[in-house]
């Protein structure tokens, strides 16, 4: 199988916090990889913006650590590096003064596409667009990427949008959320949309409940000053386990486009009805042997800030009417994994009889480690002694399927910056949607936060509190074991 590069204009990429850490760990070694694949036109540049005094080659003596501390050596022999980092500029600059910005502005090129990364915290967003534009650097043809967080409330956020959009218009403002640049993700819009076999089960008729988890074996480290003021449900649900809802529930796009398909996300989220106290779990992990507990690394004794988040939501359409989404986040847990699961019901009636036991076909879906799905088919055990069923997957991990080019899957930031360059919105929020999903989050944070109550306590190591379980028992279900 013969992969196809679809080529990008030639370019000026602005990283505004060039020398930080996801520039480092992120963005910079995705462009290599992107470079090594043959993806990065000729005469392409990207200019590193950060507050540090230093000069070009300094600049590409830092990067060139990064890329050879975060991308594996076996991974740097298509491409001399050199090659990539004479591409690479720098400018020292004050994000809310005025220092640097008539050099950038110089550097600028008339001819390309120009882009401007915001490596960022949102407090600078304003002040960084105010000043691209009084400098005549940013123009209408160009284009701004945006981190999360995307504000941590309606007020804020819908604040946000408002300032990005007295300089840029909707259309240039990519919101980035890197769970859609996935593979996986992606493949998931193809399996739904582009096989007669799925979509005509995807419904409540045929799906008993879906469950989307997130799990990650790290504490919050050296998060916790911010991590403490976000959460589970700020950081990861309102984000990155809504976006995978979305895909998962929304109706099938006119077209595969950037608004067609973000007006069906959009829909899912005004669906969503308001989630019960009682149908909300939140947890905080214990300390165990030589690791402290959250609140010791969060430094706040009395904290209240949920490192584990579970909730069962339910879709008011048609479609999904009766069949409830299951979402779980949490941190400290037994592994690094993320997996959306869609649980079909039991077949309306079993020729078998009951010693055949209950089966159920699931899709597993997983983003996280070894990207790939996996269909559950009941079959007949082999060997005599009568009709005894059993339950073996239809497995297609990337890796395995694909080859070669398939353990050389492209990172999320990769394909997402390039989307960026090519003018393509399709895997970035609009400003709506992100408002949308804050007002649906906005009550039950505030909910919480009047009633006061400490989040369950839970062994690090485990599957989250006990009262998770418990969720899904009152109705008759159970989570999914968390595998890596």
């Amino acid at each position: 199988m013969v992969s196809r590069v679809i080529p990008v204009d030639t370019f000026d990429l602005v990283i505004f916090g060039g020398t930080g850490d996801l520039a480092r760990r992120k963005i910079l070694p995705g462009l290599y990889r992107r470079f090594q694949a043959g993806q990065m036109p000729e005469g392409a540049r990207i200019i590193g913006a950060a507050r540090s005094e230093m000069d070009a080659e300094g600049y590409r003596a830092m990067i060139r650590e990064a890329i050879e501390e975060f991308v594996p050596e076996e991974k740097r022999v298509n491409a001399p590096l050199d090659g990539f980092l004479a591409q690479l500029d720098y400018v020292a600059i004050d994000a809310t003064g005025t220092g640097g910005w008539d050099r950038l502005a110089e550097m600028m090129r008339a001819d390309v596409v120009r882009a401007f990364y915001f490596s960022v915290g949102p407090a600078l967003f304003g002040a960084l667009a105010e000043r691209l534009h009084d400098h005549g650097i940013a123009n209408e043809q160009s284009r701004i990427v945006v981190e999360k967080p995307f504000g941590r409330d309606l007020e804020s956020a819908g604040k946000l949008n408002r300032t990005l959009a007295q300089h840029f218009d909707e259309t240039q403002i990519y919101r980035i959320d890197h769970y859609l640049g996935k593979e996986t993700v992606q493949n998931l819009m193809a399996v739904r949309f582009g096989n007669v076999l799925f979509e005509p089960l995807w419904n409540s008729q045929y799906v008993d409940h879906i469950q989307i988890t997130v799990a990650e074996t790290v504490g919050i480290g050296g998060r916790g000053s911010y991590y403490d003021k976000s959460g589970a449900m700020r950081d990861m649900v309102q984000n990155h386990l809504m976006q995978l809802l979305c895909l998962i529930a929304m109706e099938p796009p006119s077209r595969f486009e950037p608004d067609s398909v973000r007006d069906e996300k959009l829909k899912v989220i005004r669906a969503l009805d308001p989630v019960r106290p009682d149908d909300i779990v939140r947890g905080q992990y214990a300390a165990s042997g030589d690791t402290g507990s959250y609140r010791d690394d969060a430094d706040n004794p009395d904290s209240r800030t949920e490192s584990f988040i579970a909730l069962k939501v339910n879709v008011s359409n048609w479609r999904w009417a009766g069949t409830p989404f299951y979402l779980r986040t949490g941190k400290r847990l037994k592994a690094r994994a993320s997996e959306i699961a869609v649980v079909f019901k039991d077949a309306p009636h079993s020729i078998f009889g009951e010693e055949a036991g209950r089966h159920r076909n699931i899709l597993s879906i997983r983003l996280q480690p070894n990207e790939g799905m996996t269909l559950g088919v009941t079959i007949k055990e082999p060997g005599p002694g009568g009709m005894r069923l059993i339950d073996v997957p239809l497995d297609m991990t990337f890796a395995d399927a694909l080859g070669p080019e398939g353990e050389d899957v492209p990172d999320a930031y990769e394909r997402l910056i390039m989307d960026v360059i090519r003018g393509n919105q399709t895997l970035f929020m609009r400003g709506d949607e992100v408002e949308a999903a804050w007002a649906w989050t906005d009550p039950m944070i505030e909910a919480w936060e009047e009633d006061g109550r400490r989040p369950c306590s839970y062994e690090p190591g485990s599957t989250g509190p006990e009262e998770a379980q418990i969720l899904m028992h009152r109705a008759g279900r159970r989570w999914r074991e968390i595998k890596t």
